[in-house]
This record gives structure tokens, sequence and C-alpha cells, in this order.
């Protein structure tokens, strides 16, 4: 009885979190993402870089605000909107513009929210590749902190970026959606920049997270992974751990299980992705071209 009624009054008395979406060309999702939260958020809040499609106009139809800011990367981004932006509440939401929330993701925020007991809650995160859900090679759960309190939170790092909540987190039991209408090639485009960055960064072999206490194999599940990175993977053969990368997520955390769609995905990601950055550091450190 009690859910029901928290769903029929959803439109009537909404969510007291700000929705933030990020967005640059992003005509394709926009409606979409907009109208799954409008008419629960409190309020929504589209951050645009300076779109050269549509994305603006449509948001603009559908009555949400658009602020701009030239995007130079998310972390600074996020602070951005953390920090600068005049929001009517201190709890925010995060999403991409191809992320869907569930209903029962909105219900459990709606009652969080009434009374909240942490600083940040972390929520379960769904991939679709190609149309397919990625259940396997170690890809879900993932739990990512994307309501928070603005007023505790900061953003640690420039690449993969991670909130972290001076305070206490807590996880939610529903998930959100990642599914990109976009096709390979545009995934295959945003991972050879994104390869750049992260070999750029590990050139530099910048260790402050680790100085901070951010890789932290007791800690967060971020955390966790950032450890293994810093103590292991930094550590391992360049070339040799991309090929061992990928043996572990598609035969030990059963990647195989996804069935071609996941072959196509876990291949491309665990391991041409991070050869990439393997032979990107290696040309750089080498100085190959004289950069």
């Amino acid at each position: 009885m009690g859910k029901r009624l928290q769903r029929s009054n959803m439109t009537k008395i909404k969510t007291p979190v700000s929705v933030v979406i990020l967005t640059y060309n992003e005509e394709i999702h926009i409606s979409r993402v907009i109208n799954g939260v409008k008419d629960w958020a409190d309020e929504v809040v589209v951050l645009d870089s300076y779109s050269e499609d549509k994305t603006v106009d449509i948001a603009k139809s559908l009555g949400v605000d658009v602020v701009f800011r030239k995007f130079d990367n998310y972390a600074k981004q996020r602070n951005y909107a953390i920090k600068e932006i005049t929001l009517k509440n201190d709890w925010i939401l995060f999403l991409d513009a191809d992320e869907l929330m569930t209903d029962e993701l909105k219900v459990e925020i709606t009652d969080t929210l009434r009374n909240p007991q942490k600083d940040g809650y972390e929520i379960k995160f769904r991939f679709y590749f190609m149309g397919k859900w990625i259940k396997y090679g170690g890809y879900y759960p993932t739990y990512i902190l994307r309501l928070f309190n603005r007023k505790k939170a900061s953003i640690n790092r420039d690449i993969n970026e991670h909130i972290t909540v001076d305070g206490e987190l807590g996880r939610l039991k529903h998930d959100f959606m990642d599914v990109n209408k976009k096709d390979f090639t545009f995934w295959v485009h945003k991972h050879n920049k994104y390869s750049t960055y992260e070999a750029e960064d590990l050139f530099k072999k910048n260790k402050t997270e680790d100085e901070k206490g951010f890789a932290n194999f007791f800690g967060t599940q971020a955390q966790r992974k950032r450890w293994v990175r810093v103590k292991i993977w930094n550590r391992l053969p360049l070339f040799f751990r991309p090929l061992l990368y990928f043996l572990y997520r598609y035969f030990l955390k059963l990647g195989f299980l996804d069935g071609m769609v996941g072959l196509i995905f876990h291949f491309n990601h665990a391991f041409v992705y991070y050869m990439q950055i393997d032979v990107k550091y290696y040309q750089k450190k080498k100085n190959l071209f004289n950069e």
C-alpha cells in the first residue's frame, strides 16, 4: 500500500534533489534522460559544453535550465556543477545524457531523502553495450557515487574522476542504467581519446591518490580499484597486462557468459583499450616522435 501511494504521488510532490546532466552533442539522448526525471526531481539542470547540435534547443523546450561551460575534463566540469552553479537543493544526483533511472530507484531515493542517514549514496550501475546488458566480467554490480550532499563533496582526480564525500556513505539497492544509442564507431572514438588521457596520466606518475589515502584496499569499491591500479597494475609489464586483464575478465570473471556481444565488449575494453594506453605511454616515454 505504501509503495503504491509513493508512486502515485511522485508527480505531485517532487523529490528534493537537483539532477545535473552533463552534455555535449547529445540530441539523440537528451529528451529521454530529461523526461525520465523532470516530473520526479525538484530541479533538473543541464550543464552543456557548447553543443553544436540540437541538444540545447531540446533541453530548453522541455523546460529545464541550461548552463554553459567549456569542457576541459570531467572532474572540473562536475566540480563546477557542485561549487559554482546555484542550485535549489543541497542534494545532487549526477546523470550522463545516455543514462536512465529505474522507477524502483526513484522511489528509493525519494524515501531516502525524507531523512538521509548518510552524506552520500553509491548506486548500482547497469551497463548496456550494443543493446545487451553486460552482467559478467566483473562489470556488475559496480557501485558509483552519484547521489550526495554537495556541501560535503569534491572531485579528486582528472582522469576517471571520483566524487569524494567528507562523511559517511551508504548504498542503494536499485540500479541506474547506461543505455547509449550511438554506434560502435562512436565508442571506439571515445575510448581512443580516453586512452590518450590515461597514458598521459600514467606518464606523469602522479601518486596523489595514494598519498591522500584514496587508494585503499579496504575502502569503497572505487578506492579498492584505485589501490589495485596503483599497487599492482602499474607495476606489471607493459603490453602483457592488457592480455592478462582480458583473460581475467573473460574467463575468471565469466565474461564469456555475456555471449557474442560480451566477447566484442570485453575484448575491446579489457584488451584493445588498455593496449592503446600502454602503446601511447611507451611512445611518450621513449619520445618516439619528439613531442
